[in-house]
């Protein structure tokens, strides 16, 4: 910063998906509206402390959108098609489309009862606070850090996605400026004729960066591999087959309530066995790394802190599942769990971890460029 003072150093890329991912993981384990609102609450106060002055950082907005179109589609969706909870008090009555015998079980308008839109409501607001969750790791992580930590066996997916998002905005700019020479050449840019006209010169500039940036990573040695046995070979398939399996399962046993007992040993072997084979994988792919982001000690507790949000969760799942979803029939005002609500709290620590100290010197022309820059140093992948 130009005053001297101290500047907060970008924090690993994984921890910040660690962490939102862990809060996610913990509005899957109820369906309390008050820790889902906490939930809410928590990842938009450390969204606006930490999130830095980058173009995907807006993307927060979008997913809060997104969100809140998901909770009202729910909704309506209850009240076109009626809801499984049964009700007694009814607040509305639509008129009830006849359907035929093969749609039993189904049914277009009819009565509306206020428990089957509060279940509705308790439902779909667990969905938008996991999608308000992944937006806040869309905003505090940049993508092009996270695509650069991929290990060496995702090599060719990461280069693939960088070359991605490196030229769709390439794209939409050429799609401005053209439309913007036609426009003041007095010629049409909208309609059919106007989007051939716009689109085929689009689509030649983006013809000539491809093949500008094939032949550029040609001279540079991508797509080399390694010679690797063939014992290792199939040891990194096998180790990595079983392992996505693994996270699978363990997944789909964490979402329901039966597979509680074995759903976290599961996945976390899945988790092992995937990240060794990975490990192995990246032996064909010899790289280096220019300027690697470092698991620095606020970067491990803030991926701490969203695993200890999703871990208590769980346990609170597991010992008090009333309290942490709350019955609707009959009507009764949520209870706030106490100490579900402080593990939740826990996931406000990235936005009080203390800055390390000046990182740079602020008179320094390189440091005002990029004063949280990492240092310049390499390793192996």
């Amino acid at each position: 910063m130009a005053d001297g003072s101290p500047r907060r150093a970008p924090l690993h890329p994984a921890a910040w998906w660690l962490w939102a991912l862990g809060l996610g993981t913990a509005a899957t384990r109820t369906t309390n509206p008050l820790l889902l609102g906490l939930l809410l609450t928590v990842s938009a106060y450390v969204v606006t402390t930490c999130r830095p002055d980058t173009p995907w950082s807006r993307s927060y907005s979008a997913f809060l959108k997104l969100a809140l179109a998901v909770l009202v589609i729910r909704l309506v969706f209850v009240v076109a098609l009626g809801s499984p909870i049964p009700g007694t008090r009814v607040l509305v009555a639509l008129p009830e489309v006849p359907l035929p015998d093969w749609a039993q079980g189904i049914r277009l308008g009819g009565a509306v009862t206020a428990e089957g839109l509060l279940f509705a409501f308790y439902d779909g607001l667990k969905l938008a606070a996991l999608l308000v969750c992944v937006g806040a790791a869309n905003a505090l992580a940049s993508p092009s850090r996270l695509l650069k930590t991929l290990p060496g066996a995702l090599y060719e997916t990461g280069v693939a996605v960088v070359v991605a998002l490196t030229f769709a905005p390439n794209l939409i700019a050429d799609v401005h400026r053209l439309r913007a020479a036609r426009r003041l050449r007095g010629r049409p840019d909208t309609g059919l004729r106007g989007l051939l006209q716009v689109g085929l010169p689009v689509l030649e500039g983006a013809l000539e960066r491809s093949v500008a940036l094939a032949a550029a990573m040609d001279a540079r040695g991508y797509g080399r591999t390694a010679d690797v046995p063939a014992a290792v070979r199939r040891t990194t398939a096998a180790l990595t087959l079983g392992g996505l399996l693994g996270v699978c399962a363990g997944t789909y046993g964490l979402l329901t309530a039966v597979g509680g007992a074995y759903g976290l040993p599961v996945l976390f072997a899945g988790v092992v066995a995937a990240l060794a084979g990975l490990r192995l994988g990246g032996r064909r792919s010899p790289r280096t790394r220019y300027r690697p982001d470092r698991w620095t000690p606020r970067a491990c507790l803030t991926a701490a802190s969203g695993v200890a949000v999703a871990a208590l969760l769980t346990v609170a799942a597991s010992a008090d599942p009333a309290a942490l979803h709350p019955g609707v029939v009959p009507l009764t005002a949520p209870a706030l769990p106490l100490w579900p609500a402080a593990a939740v709290l826990l996931g406000l620590l990235p936005a009080f971890l203390a800055p390390e100290g000046p990182l740079t010197d602020p008179a320094d022309p390189a440091a005002r460029a990029d004063p949280a820059a990492p240092a310049a140093t390499e390793e192996p992948s």
